[in-house]
């Protein structure tokens, strides 16, 4: 071969070489990127706020689907007690809150790493399907004679729904005061109760089984839901590549067909 030839040849072999390596770092669309040196594989467990339960199942699934060999168990629970329970030393490899005032307390504590905030949700009045009590406004919960269901005030829901209530200048006295949102939405559901107030999420979620009814922007609140890797994490590499998973473009889309805003 002439010199000409073979400085081709060398130039083209490196082109091949950088295409190769180009190739090799990036992770396919809706797949994360294992940390540097670990494999992502077996079972982690996240611990989740209650109003996540249908957008997190689905993407445990979709993350398990892409990592095959990997588990995703989930504990759903009102913010404020699976923080305690992180703190207190219950083993979990994630936590995803409803609340950054949670999420700041387990990272307080030396618990959490780096959370980073994930969606937002706004509240919602949630009615049965029938609305027996012909509720239209936020101005009717505090109404004689209607029954209300809230979260309890530690929940983020809780939380949430008493500035909605300040914010509007309304004395709202419930009924029942609740665990987490899925339990004031259930209380609605089985028409138990009149309304309750929860998250825009929830009542997409409940389909057909309520009604909602939208509460004006101006006195409306949202909350922030951050998510972070748990410093004693059992299995710290798969725990990091499913926050990355929910932090992506795949994890945005099922939380924004959820009714979740940005963050």
């Amino acid at each position: 071969m002439s010199l000409a030839g073979r400085r081709v040849a060398t130039v083209l072999a490196a082109v091949l070489v950088l295409a190769v390596s180009a190739c090799g770092t990036s992770a396919p669309s809706g797949r994360s990127a294992p940390p540097s040196g670990h494999r992502i594989t077996g079972q982690i467990t996240v611990f989740a706020a209650a109003s996540l339960t249908e957008s997190f199942t689905a993407l445990g699934k979709q993350f398990e689907a892409a990592h095959p060999g990997t588990m995703v168990t989930f504990n759903f629970g009102p913010s404020s007690g699976l923080a305690e329970q992180i703190n207190q030393g219950a083993p979990a490899d994630v936590f995803a809150s409803a609340s950054t005032k949670n999420m700041d307390q387990v990272k307080a504590a030396g618990n959490a790493i780096d959370p980073t905030p994930f969606a937002a949700n706004m509240m919602e009045i949630a009615v049965p399907a029938d609305n027996p009590a012909k509720i239209s406004t936020l101005s009717d919960l505090a109404a004689s004679g209607v029954k209300v269901a809230l979260c309890q005030p530690q929940v983020p829901c809780g939380t949430v729904a008493a500035a909605v209530f300040e914010n509007a200048g309304l004395t709202v006295t419930p009924v029942s005061l609740e665990a987490d949102v899925k339990s004031v939405l259930a209380k609605v559901s089985l028409g138990e109760v009149d309304a309750g107030v929860v998250y825009v999420t929830d009542v997409k979620a409940a389909g057909d089984k309520v009604q909602g009814i939208e509460i004006p922007s101006d006195v409306n609140v949202s909350t922030a839901y951050p998510i972070a890797t748990l410093k004693a994490a059992p299995n710290a590499a798969t725990a990091t590549a499913f926050v990355r998973y929910v932090l992506s473009s795949a994890g945005s889309a099922v939380l924004s067909q959820a009714g979740f805003a940005k963050p």
